[in-house]
């Protein structure tokens, strides 16, 4: 079937895509790389499609299936909604995504090089052909450029070599691509979803969570974009959740399970309105987290997956809840997150806790009960406090001592609470022994960024202290703000301020951590503190991930570079955990996990030094990976910023 053919399908209706589909996600790497196949006529691939009656198909977007027998492309979503975004200047009826992916692709007639508008590169230069419009305007539209060129003495001569290949580009959606068909009156939707997954068995299947929204949206065609909107609020107020999130949420809500599979037989009004409920009871607890543990941002919400959990508590229980109610809620919800409760095999543990919250009496003690002889003990020890950088689990239970406290910025004496401070983006992770100071005394990487070592103050006075040793700036704090070091643990023993005793200052003050972290929880149980009782395993001692202060040094220059570009900074030691689960599966040196252009480029990671284990795994996450400064530099340069290395 002709490319020409199959965009007419989907003008006329006769190709869609199924409701079951994911969005488009493709990002401008990945559309140069098909024009450029396809221009040099290299394969690109076939299509599968489903061929089913239009009476009975579920479909994405508002454009009407034409009548009898349509096809719903299983295999080619995003090579076919590229094609169609360049082609027709526009996105296809069913588009949920970023058009600019797509938008402004321009070849140069003389290096046949396929980019992204850049005015400064391409508004002088007459070599470089829209596409779009291009293939809007056809042969006409190739007249019209060779006219123009032949009128240029700079490139007459050229005119029939550019032509050719004007034609070569125009001829793209005259490649026939083989289109295989799924039929047959026994392809139910289970079954069709069993082959799309078997299909992309390189890529990214459906979820049990997409499947279950596929038929729910069978019956009720709004079902994600409502759910989208409520996820947008979220994320505009910092926290970022996906759609198979939100669907677990309105699964205990409706039938009080976790498995999706429970929703195949429910009614559209019944999910209409647990999706009601389940919305006001998330923006509940999200206002008990962010206003009581003031744990207010997306980067600082441990233990997410305890949210269906509460909702189920919060929906079962109608009505304000009291103060203790509350907060005993809230200590489970600390401590499933600080213990890792669903780490593991999350779905399990959800269904176990939802069991607890059936019945009679006091469930939240049964829950406590359930968390408290699963870990063996909810007491915080110094151990805890030993992790290093902001992957360690216990990093936001330092941003909850901060702003559940009493804790006191050192150049303002203000305190940090969350109810008197607003978002974490007014606040920075500050390094109490300065960084390059203990890489000179030749301290490890997870020593000198070990969480004992941390504190949070605000920009101006994180920016004002600089690189000065403890024992020079803590005097001068604690003289204009009397009680604001000990506000943030501070051993108070200046013999523990000289950086010879760092390793000591960081085991005393992970005792002080350790103290307002049990004092803390016992204050959400409003005395009942038999559930502190008995000691919690200590973790091991972390490995030291990027090895040496030079790394460190070329890594924190690397990102200076890319922010004097315009760019986005990376995320130092990101912490990569699986999307489905929760859990962590390894730490990258440096990251950008939605590209270094959001949505238009892919995600990237810079790995220096690391087994071929990670480099896998972050491959197999959808990240480009680089394992050298310069490999990493050289693709910023000649891809995201379109520049050679010259110019």
């Amino acid at each position: 079937m002709k490319i020409s053919t199959i965009l007419d399908h989907i003008d006329s209706g006769h190709m869609a895509l199924p409701e079951f589909q994911r969005g488009y996600v493709w990002n401008r790497d990945q559309v140069r790389g098909l024009f450029d196949s396809l221009y040099r006529r290299h394969p690109v691939g076939g299509l599968l499609v489903w061929a089913t009656e239009s009476k009975t198909a579920v479909h994405r977007g508002d454009g009407p299936l034409a009548a009898g027998v349509v096809k719903l492309l299983l295999d080619g979503q995003q090579r076919m909604t590229t094609l169609y975004g360049v082609v027709r200047g526009k996105p296809p009826k069913f588009f949920d995504g970023n058009a600019q992916t797509f938008t402004g692709l321009r070849f140069h007639l003389e290096t046949e090089a396929f980019a992204f508008y850049q005015a400064l590169k391409m508004q002088d230069d007459p070599l470089w052909v829209d596409l779009s419009e291009l293939f809007q305007k056809g042969m006409a539209g190739l007249g019209d450029f060779v006219a123009r060129l032949s009128q240029d003495p700079a490139h007459a001569s050229k005119v029939g070599e550019y032509a050719g290949r004007l034609s070569k580009l125009l001829g793209i959606v005259d490649i026939e691509l083989h289109a295989e068909e799924v039929t047959g009156a026994d392809k139910s939707l289970e079954v069709v979803v069993d082959i799309f997954n078997r299909v992309n068995s390189g890529g990214t299947k459906l979820s049990k969570g997409d499947l279950a929204l596929a038929k729910i949206c069978a019956e009720w065609p709004e079902a994600r974009d409502a759910m989208k909107a409520a996820l947008k609020t979220w994320s505009a107020n910092g926290y970022k959740f996906n759609l198979d999130w939100l669907l677990r949420s309105v699964n205990t809500v409706l039938t009080g399970e976790a498995k999706f599979s429970f929703l195949h037989d429910k009614s559209a009004e019944e999910v209409q309105d647990a999706l009601k409920r389940a919305t006001k009871a998330i923006d509940a607890c999200l206002n008990f987290i962010g206003g009581c543990l003031g744990l207010d941002h997306d980067d600082v919400l441990f233990g997410r997956f305890a949210v269906p959990v509460m909702v189920r508590y919060l929906d079962t229980h109608p009505g304000a809840l009291n103060a203790k109610e509350r907060d005993k809620l809230l200590f489970w919800f600390a401590q499933a997150g600080m213990w890792g409760r669903f780490s593991g095999s999350t779905e399990s543990y959800i269904d176990q806790d939802l069991a607890v919250l059936e019945g009679d009496g006091d469930v939240l003690e049964r829950l406590l009960e359930q968390l408290r002889l699963w870990h063996g003990g909810l007491r915080v020890e110094a151990g805890h406090f030993a992790g290093w950088s902001l992957g360690a689990r216990f990093y936001p239970v330092l941003y909850l001592l901060t702003r559940m406290g009493e804790a006191r910025d050192w150049g303002t004496g203000l305190p940090l609470k969350s109810s008197l401070l607003g978002k974490m983006s007014r606040l920075e992770v500050h390094h109490i022994f300065p960084k390059a100071q203990l890489y000179k005394k030749g301290l490890k990487r997870s020593e000198v960024n070990a969480l004992g070592n941390f504190c949070f103050l605000t920009k101006e006075t994180n920016l004002t202290i600089s690189d000065e040793l403890p024992e020079a700036y803590f005097p001068k704090i604690e003289a204009n703000h009397p009680g604001a070091l000990a506000s943030q643990w501070i051993p108070m023993d200046p013999a523990l301020w000289k950086i010879e005793n760092y390793r000591d200052f960081l085991a005393a003050r992970r005792e002080l951590l350790a103290g307002e972290a049990n004092r803390r929880m016992a204050d959400l149980l409003h005395g009942d503190t038999r559930w502190l009782d008995g000691a919690a395993p200590s973790p091991a001692p972390p490995a030291d991930i990027v090895t040496s202060e030079d790394e460190e040094a070329a890594l924190s220059a690397l990102n200076d570079w890319i922010g004097e570009q315009g760019l986005p900074c990376g995320i130092l030691s990101y912490e990569y955990a699986d999307a489905a689960t929760g859990e962590q599966r390894a730490v990258f040196d440096l990251a950008w996990p939605s590209g270094l252009q959001e949505e238009l480029s892919q995600p990237a990671a810079v790995l220096l030094n690391e087994e071929q284990e990670t480099l896998a795994l972050a491959s197999s996450a959808g990240f480009r990976c680089f394992t050298s400064v310069d490999s990493f530099k050289s693709y910023v340069i000649g891809e995201v910023l379109g520049e050679t290395a010259s110019g």
